[in-house]
């Protein structure tokens, strides 16, 4: 599943970084004498293999220009012309992303070239790092190649050769990389179009008979995600994993494990440790199927009734949480070429399994890898890439009418794996920086949207860290405060950016030990000022996304415990989270600001914001937004309609903004929570109106429901 060519991350970026030399300055009547290239795939860039070839521009080649490049009349005696040499360095080049610098000019002759050969010349989609960083530090004093080098620090070889100057390019576009990101500019068309800010330059360039160093994007010229089977983003691993769980202990004789799936009709048994009474663990279980039984007899013939399935068994087991949806679990199945799997609840432990049976009906297509090949990163640069594919998943599942909340649920489910992957990494880059293993028990949680499962498009991070003991600043904080901000990093890197309010586990107050915790919620919850209480709300929010999960599940719910029946708490962290402005004017029709109502402020927040102090309050122990309005109503205290209402508007405002993050993505504009009410159809409009009515009288309700 290629994602989309413009949301690319350029920290994971394939393309061809390219240089030519040419016989004098003037486009009009510079002929080329070597083209140079070399490779960047995956953010790395391949100096051991570049591409050269020398080319016979057909006349005499100056020496002022000879003076520059070492290349003179015999050096090229020999060589193909232009014609000759083109097709094989076109071919060896792609059309892929082109990146060089002052890449217009080598594009102008390239072209010329072609078309004094009679070659037809496609224009490719490029980059120009002379550009990017006049982007990226506009009061720089110069920004040629050499210029550039000296301020990125950037080792130069093989000045003024096709080949020194490509590879010097690329280690200045690999530079400019996190100056970019600073800037928010992470993804190719983000850097066009900040690119295409640059008009002064670009009429520069024009006049001076360039070709384009890059050019606006074609809209709707890439095609579209293909339609896909909605089933497993729809449905979770929950609704058709097998229980109760069928388990032997390891000293049972395959012959004894055999005749009981025989009996119960099932291709696989769980395996537990001799003496255990029931499973636990994935790490402690292990499994045995038919395909184990049947290498078994080829092994050992008859004789392999009498082994203890232990010896047989494989482990760990191989294991998806029971809430994740239903494409995780074929994207792991078809990674690791299984057939079974466990099932995991909250607190990690097995509660079922899953087989390629039950998932039979489903098309594991290649759009079912979107979560897994996050799982696979091998470092940062490959967590980017996978990260790049979410917007491509969401528009085919917005065309395919699935509800904004499951959209949203699926962004969520991928920001969390993108989390635990980041921790992953966080923990082998401290292990081999000599500061060894996690000092105890530690999980990592998602907070806010992410642990509600409500993400969007445009996000940043929320997080944190509870470990299982430590005191503050002790050495277990300390190794947690490194492995906090490596996860920051990681994180702001890939493509999700830092938390502005500060809400990261690299930073003391969002993290800590277990007992830490618990005196910080015991605080809050005794607090009286809603100034003491900014970002408290989302704590309530939290959910584990790596690590010791129980630990985190029983903190979490330990803190609603303790916030149980407490009205005052709820109340003032709705004052603390402040109010949200109304979407509609005194005449009912709906306000917007150049063009674009945000959404967030006018309809999610409160929305979310209610639901949380509600749920707070009446103690019901939910994440989710529709979970805790479904759980207010059941509770019976009135405003049952009214709640119902708001789990309507808060569908319409997640298909809304999704629907724009996307367009704006596509088109290099950063995503946000703003929607353009003309792109609306006229029963869009009508939709919204009456969402945004739904909220109007938000004060009110949440009073009435509070006390």
């Amino acid at each position: 599943m290629p994602a989309r060519i413009g949301v690319l991350p350029l920290v994971g970026l394939d393309a061809v970084v390219l240089d030519t030399e040419t016989t004098g300055l003037d486009q009009a009547n510079a002929r080329i004498v070597e083209i140079g290239a070399v490779r960047l795939v995956g953010g790395r860039l391949e100096e051991k293999s570049p591409f050269r070839v020398l080319v016979n521009p057909g006349e005499p080649i100056p020496a002022s220009a000879t003076r520059i490049h070492t290349i003179d009349d015999a050096a090229v005696a020999q060589a193909q012309n232009f014609a000759q040499a083109w097709p094989q360095a076109s071919a060896s080049i792609g059309d892929g992303i082109w990146i060089g610098h002052t890449l217009g000019f080598d594009l102008a002759v390239l072209k010329r070239e072609c078309e004094r050969a009679g070659l037809a010349w496609r224009r490719p989609r490029s980059l120009d790092t002379r550009l990017l960083a006049q982007i990226a530090e506009p009061n720089l004093g110069g920004y040629t190649l050499d210029a550039l080098a000296a301020w990125l620090g950037v080792e130069m070889n093989g000045r003024h050769s096709a080949v020194g100057d490509a590879i010097a390019t690329g280690r200045i576009f690999l530079a400019l990389l996190p100056k970019l990101r600073a800037g928010g500019i992470r993804t190719l068309a983000e850097a066009e179009q900040a690119c295409l800010a640059l008009t002064q330059v670009l009429d520069d360039q024009h006049r001076a008979g360039w070709a384009e160093a890059v050019a606006a994007p074609r809209q709707n010229a890439e095609p579209s995600f293909a339609r896909i089977d909605t089933y497993p983003y729809r449905h979770r691993v929950a609704d058709v994993m097998n229980a109760p769980l069928k388990f032997v202990t390891a000293d049972v004789p395959l012959g004894e494990a055999l005749k009981h799936m025989a009996q119960e009709r099932i291709s696989s048994l769980l395996v537990i440790a001799a003496g255990a009474v029931t499973v636990s663990s994935p790490r402690e279980t292990g499994i045995v199927t038919e395909r184990d039984v049947l290498r078994a007899f080829a092994k050992h013939g008859a004789d392999a009734l009498a082994l203890p399935v232990g010896q047989l068994a494989s482990r760990p087991l191989a294991a998806v949480p029971a809430k994740a949806f239903i494409y995780r679990a074929l994207a792991r199945m078809s990674r690791l070429k299984l057939r079974h799997l466990g099932v995991v609840d909250d607190n990690g432990q097995i509660c079922g399994i899953i087989t390629s049976r039950d998932l039979l009906r489903l098309r594991a297509q290649e759009a079912v890898m979107l979560g897994d090949v996050l799982d696979q990163a091998n470092d940062v640069a490959g967590l980017a890439v996978g990260w790049a594919r979410l917007p491509q998943a969401v528009s085919g599942l917005l065309a395919e009418d699935v509800p904004g909340h499951s959209i949203a649920a699926v962004i969520s489910r991928e920001l969390g794996a993108l989390t635990a992957n980041a921790a992953i990494h966080a923990e082998r880059r401290l292990k081999a920086d000599g500061d060894g293993d996690p000092p105890c028990a530690y999980a990592l949680c998602v907070l806010g949207s992410g642990g509600r499962g409500e993400s969007l498009l445009a996000m940043d991070q929320d997080n944190a860290i509870v470990f299982a003991q430590g005191a503050p600043d002790g050495e277990a904080d300390r190794w947690f405060a490194k492995l906090g901000a490596i996860v920051a990093d990681i994180l702001h890197e890939a493509g999700v950016p830092y938390c502005p309010g500060g809400v990261m586990a690299r930073n003391p107050q969002w993290r800590g030990s277990l007992e830490t915790w618990r005196e910080r919620v015991a605080g809050w919850i005794g607090r009286s000022n809603p100034e003491d209480l900014l970002s408290v709300d989302i704590f309530f929010d939290l959910a584990g996304v790596h690590g010791d999960l129980a630990m985190a599940n029983e903190l979490w719910r330990g803190a609603f415990d303790a916030a149980k029946g407490n009205a005052v708490f709820a109340k003032l962290l709705v004052e603390a989270a402040g109010e949200s402005g109304s979407g509609l004017n005194l005449f009912g029709g709906i306000r917007t600001e150049q063009g674009r109502i945000d959404l967030k402020m006018a309809g999610l927040f409160g929305i979310v914001t209610t639901a949380r102090a509600l749920a707070i309050r009446h103690h019901v122990v939910e994440r989710s937004t529709p979970a805790r309005l479904s759980g207010l109503i059941a509770l019976g205290h009135g405003g049952e309609q009214d709640l119902e209402a708001l789990a309507q508007a808060q569908g319409v405002f997640l298909d809304f903004i999704l629907g724009q993050q996307l367009v704006d993505i596509e088109r290099g504009l950063p995503p946000s929570n703003k929607v353009a009410v003309k792109r609306l159809t006229r029963a869009e409009r009508e939709r919204l109106r009456t969402a945004l009515a739904a909220v109007r009288h938000l004060d009110a309700l949440t009073r009435d429901l509070l006390f």
